[in-house]
């Protein structure tokens, strides 16, 4: 087989299982008013069907790209869609919210394997002057798996039933590991050396979960309690990693990249600042604007479509223009719509709602592949999975992070009852809330993304030398 039909083969493998993830989180956004009728889950309850399928991912992802490197990509890659398609059925027989609430911490496992080995095969697959290139295609498959997911999870919700979503899921799932059994050859392994760091992981997992637990229960005492064990769990897993001679993450490459950190960081805020906008803006579509579950997804479709659209183009953009000028321009682009959604109320005309989504698609193509690009282009091929998987984690620390803002404003203007119609005053203000804090982190992201400082393909950054 030709080099260029198995480069094709691996964009088609690692772009089935990049759709898979994001499609079954924004179908599931739609389907969470039903859900929680059913269940009769309050608001706090609904955000934690979202948030532990996040938790459960972040905590994972980076220990799972070490793994990766160390002893093959393709096999955690292939096991990671296998726990997918069983985790995703379970969920699809749920009898309660907590049993949904397990089968999203196990759909989190299967999926912090895809994460943190997809883009690392494809980094690894092709050479850096192709890479923003195929690097924007992933991402447009992402953003076309958002796009997929509300429309075809409101007309499923609506016609079929919410757990026709899992269903769906399943059948995907399952024709992507086919695929990859059969057509997915090499392992992808650049170390085999040294030991597992399993302190290195068990700190790391404590301490994102203190921290997202404790501004899950905000304002409560308890967790500004949560938030300070997770500082000090952040302060020991960075002394343990600098201690270690074969960490979890290399801390290092912060400290000796500024590239790698300040993109990352831009990514950390981007997500923090826009995940949960689908999550306010189906509650806020269907318990203020009365629309049905499908009309719902068809208004948050429009974000994401143009983002799956232009993508690739922008990805392939920062490939002959610094990725550090484009990635900002989309973070301005982002915060502007922020900032417009910021006026929202009950008789805001749809087609207003529509025009802002759209814009931020726009900024979300612009800043997502360059920001990516900028990230694997500056480090060394050994630690690809532990970048990727990096990526990753900044992306669903930042969607914790965004859920945990959304959650933490309707813990105050709600508290934690079940939403009814006769509360659409204190939905508002915690919609208009959460959207002030959002626009304020883009403009901090903004400046992260301009101090990340340049990358020119012909001039990579210098990077850290294992000893």
């Amino acid at each position: 087989m030709s080099e260029k039909i198995d480069k094709r083969i691996i964009i088609i493998i690692t772009g089935l299982a990049s759709f898979i993830t994001p499609f079954l989180s924004s179908s599931v956004n739609v389907a969470l008013p039903v859900m929680g009728s059913e269940f009769s889950a309050d608001a706090i309850l609904l955000g934690w069907v979202v948030t532990s399928y996040l938790l459960s991912a972040a905590i994972f992802i980076v220990p799972f790209g070490k793994i990766a490197d160390m002893y093959g990509r393709r096999i955690v890659f292939i096991s990671g869609l296998a726990i997918i398609a069983i985790s995703t059925l379970l969920a699809a027989l749920s009898y309660s919210a907590l049993m949904l609430i397990a089968c999203r911490i196990l759909q989190g496992i299967g999926s912090a394997m895809i994460f943190g080995t997809s883009v690392a095969i494809l980094t690894a697959s092709f050479p850096l002057k192709e890479r923003g290139k195929v690097l924007g295609i992933n991402v447009g498959i992402v953003y076309s798996g958002l796009s997929l997911g509300p429309f075809l999870g409101g007309i499923i919700t609506q016609y079929a039933g919410w757990r026709y979503i899992f269903i769906l899921n399943v059948l995907i799932c399952m024709v992507s590991l086919l695929l990859a059994l059969r057509r997915l050859k090499e392992d992808w392994h650049a170390e085999r050396s040294g030991r597992f760091d399993t302190a290195g992981c068990v700190l790391y997992g404590v301490m994102l979960f203190a921290l997202m637990y404790g501004l899950s229960v905000l304002p409560d005492i308890s967790g500004a309690y949560w938030l300070l064990a997770g500082l000090v769990g952040m302060i020991i897993f960075a002394w343990w990693e600098l201690r270690n001679s074969n960490p979890v993450l290399n801390i290092r490459i912060f400290r000796n990249n500024i590239t790698f950190t300040f993109s990352n960081m831009a990514a950390l805020i981007n997500y923090s600042a826009t995940f949960a906008i689908s999550f306010l803006l189906s509650l806020y579509l269907q318990y203020i604007q009365g629309l049905s579950p499908q009309i719902a997804g068809l208004v948050l479709i429009s974000s994401p479509v143009v983002q799956a659209i232009l993508s690739p183009a922008a990805g392939k953009l920062s490939d002959r223009i610094e990725p550090r000028i484009v990635a900002s321009t989309g973070m301005g682009i982002t915060a502007a719509g922020l900032f417009l959604f910021m006026f929202l109320n009950e008789s805001t005309p749809l087609v207003f709602i529509v025009a802002i989504l759209m814009l931020m698609g726009l900024g979300f193509a612009l800043f997502s592949s360059p920001n990516m690009n900028a990230i694997m282009s500056s480090v060394d091929k050994r630690d690809y999975g532990v970048a990727s998987g990096m990526v990753s984690t900044m992306r669903l620390t930042g969607q914790m992070m965004s859920l945990g803002i959304a959650m933490l404003t309707m813990s105050v203007f709600i508290g934690r009852v079940q939403i009814t119609p006769d509360m659409h005053g204190q939905l508002m203000s915690s919609i208009t809330a959460s959207f002030s804090i959002f626009a304020v982190l883009c403009v901090a992201g903004l400046i992260a993304s301009l101090m990340r400082g340049k990358l020119r393909p012909e001039q990579p950054p210098v990077i850290l030398q294992r000893t």
